[in-house]
């Protein structure tokens, strides 16, 4: 990712680790109102099609941390995080548009985008800061859609938290919406979707180092299936979650 020319490094308030992990807690928690809820990150499509059973939600899981949310939503985030502390806005304005564009499916670039913007809106008063006022000023002039992924690489940044301690913290709340979105599908149960978030630990590390070390070349993921199960899900008749 190249830096502009004129821009100038952003220097958040040092913060304790405590302090980071509290930010961190904060905006993975299933209470921060960013519309998460209202995701199933395609499961349910697969449900409706009958392509997933209770045993195959970790491993359906897994394959979309790796191949999907890994290469294009963690990528971002990193990315994001990284052009932030630059104070590189174009950078940030590019990765933006560029995780949008490898989003295939208008229901997940539609999702994204309002997530996105709920958790730029929300950050801006709880958080604050440099970052997140000048990709707000790059949303409202419509030069980046305001994605999910990339509002939270901007808003971990501003808070001052560490680029890998940003990521994981994502990822989790990824696998966390998920395994929620498999209990309201009655893929699992409370219990079982406890162990399937423990035991998903070692994927999400080994996901976060990969996307760390991307470029901006390198973002978008390839799972087909996961995006012609989403594309049916857009068109079904009745639907519990938005994507």
């Amino acid at each position: 990712m190249s830096t502009a020319a004129n821009a100038a490094a952003f220097t958040p308030a040092a913060v304790t680790p405590v302090q980071a992990l509290l930010v961190s807690l904060q905006l993975t928690d299933s209470a921060f109102p960013s519309g998460f809820y209202t995701l199933s990150h395609g499961l349910e499509g697969y449900a409706q099609a009958k392509a997933v059973t209770p045993e195959g939600v970790p491993v359906l899981l897994a394959d979309l941390l790796r191949h999907a949310v890994g290469p294009s939503d963690a990528t971002a985030l990193a990315l994001a995080h990284r052009a932030a502390l630059a104070g590189d806005w174009e950078a940030m304005a590019e990765t933006d548009r560029r995780l949008n564009a490898a989003k295939l499916n208008e229901g997940l670039r539609r999702a994204a985008t309002r997530t996105g913007r709920q958790l730029l809106d929300l950050a801006r008063e709880c958080v604050g800061g440099e970052p997140l006022e000048r990709y707000a000023e790059l949303v409202a002039a419509k030069r980046a859609p305001g994605s999910q992924a990339v509002a939270a690489g901007v808003a971990y940044a501003a808070a001052g938290v560490l680029a890998e301690q940003a990521v994981v913290s994502d990822l989790f709340a990824y696998a966390a919406s998920f395994t929620g979105a498999a209990l309201r599908l009655r893929l699992t149960d409370h219990r079982k979707a406890q162990v399937v978030l423990r035991g998903i630990a070692p994927v999400i590390e080994e996901v976060a180092e990969a996307a760390l070390r991307r470029e901006l070349a390198d973002l978008g993921g390839c799972v087909p299936m996961a995006d012609v199960m989403s594309g049916r899900h857009e068109r079904a008749e009745a639907r519990l979650f938005a994507t």
